[in-house]
């Protein structure tokens, strides 16, 4: 089967390769993938950064050559203990602790992240919900969301952001997102009360106190959104920060009080995908396409996505 492999770290060594299909085990099930992402988890993966990565991909070359984290696709063999899926299925998935799904064949254990597909949604677009979606929940679990909730997403055109805000509205939360001006009328259809261009005014600067900033893209800072933040009010990044700010000041904001962060170390993938097939099923959400490739273009779709410029998600179709 082809699958995109890397031998080595660093976002040039990414390549498509003839390699043996994966041998099943009796409780996995086989998919072949229809289609497939590129997403920032998977470029730090394939660049091995930052460094503590390497204690659970491989500290001087990958433990696993295949790439990819998120998939959809259709069940051609169950193993022998399989009871909850069946041949035929069309199912979707995250695989981001194995990798594995850049690939025409893939494996996962039946108890896995792994669920069938939601009726209302194409292959190309149950591949890319899991992702940025599940990051964003773990932002929202780590804190209570009700109707009296302000919260500011910065990063409304991530992939993390714009499922961020779909979320958020499904919680009646007031959301206020940040994004380019040419971006400003799709952040608002993503259900965004208000919308901030970032590169007209700066929105640590915005008279507006929030209950909540979430930093989709981890370019700000706890300093920074201090002053937009009401006096209990908790800034959360999906980034380490400078100096790994991030990870350690949770452990010091809660002593005085008052405003404060959190890490939002994510939990519960496999109880939040069942969620997630229901809200896109009941139409309240839907992943952000940016571009599409296929799997022979796949160094293509990592310098793109690296370069940091991607609106919502990028979709690999495996042919």
């Amino acid at each position: 089967m082809k699958a995109a492999i890397h031998e080595e770290y660093g976002l040039a060594n990414v390549k498509v390769e003839d390699t043996e299909k994966p041998v099943l085990k009796d409780n996995e099930v086989l998919i072949k993938v229809h289609a497939t992402s590129v997403n920032r988890t998977d470029c730090a993966v394939l660049a091995a950064k930052p460094f503590f990565m390497r204690f659970m991909t491989g500290l001087l070359k990958p433990k696993v050559s295949i790439l990819g984290t998120e998939f959809a696709g259709e069940v051609v063999e169950i193993g022998k203990s399989v009871t909850k899926f069946k041949l035929g299925d069309k199912v979707f998935g995250f695989n981001d602790l194995n990798f594995t799904t850049q690939a025409e064949f893939m494996t996962i254990a039946e108890d896995g992240v792994l669920d069938t597909m939601p009726k209302n949604a194409s292959f190309d677009e149950a591949a890319v919900s899991i992702e940025g979606a599940f990051y964003g929940y773990n932002f929202i679990n780590k804190v209570k969301i009700g109707s009296d909730s302000k919260v500011l997403v910065n990063g409304g055109t991530g992939g993390i952001g714009s499922a961020t805000i779909q979320l958020l509205k499904h919680f009646d939360a007031y959301v206020v997102a940040t994004c380019k001006e040419e971006h400003a009328e799709l952040v608002k259809s993503l259900g965004a009360d208000r919308v901030i261009c970032y590169d007209l005014e700066d929105f640590t600067k915005d008279n507006q106190k929030y209950d909540f900033v979430f930093d989709t893209v981890g370019k700000s800072s706890f300093f920074k959104c201090r002053g937009i933040l009401k006096s209990k009010g908790v800034y959360i990044s999906s980034e380490l920060g400078y100096l790994s700010q991030n990870i350690f000041l949770p452990l010091v904001t809660p002593l005085f009080g008052g405003k404060k962060t959190i890490f939002p170390i994510p939990v519960g993938c496999r109880k939040f995908i069942h969620f997630l097939k229901e809200l896109i099923e009941k139409e309240e959400f839907k992943a952000v396409i940016d571009r599409k490739y296929t799997l022979s273009e796949i160094k293509e779709a990592y310098a793109f996505v690296d370069s940091g410029q991607k609106v919502g998600n990028v979709v690999i179709t495996i042919v």
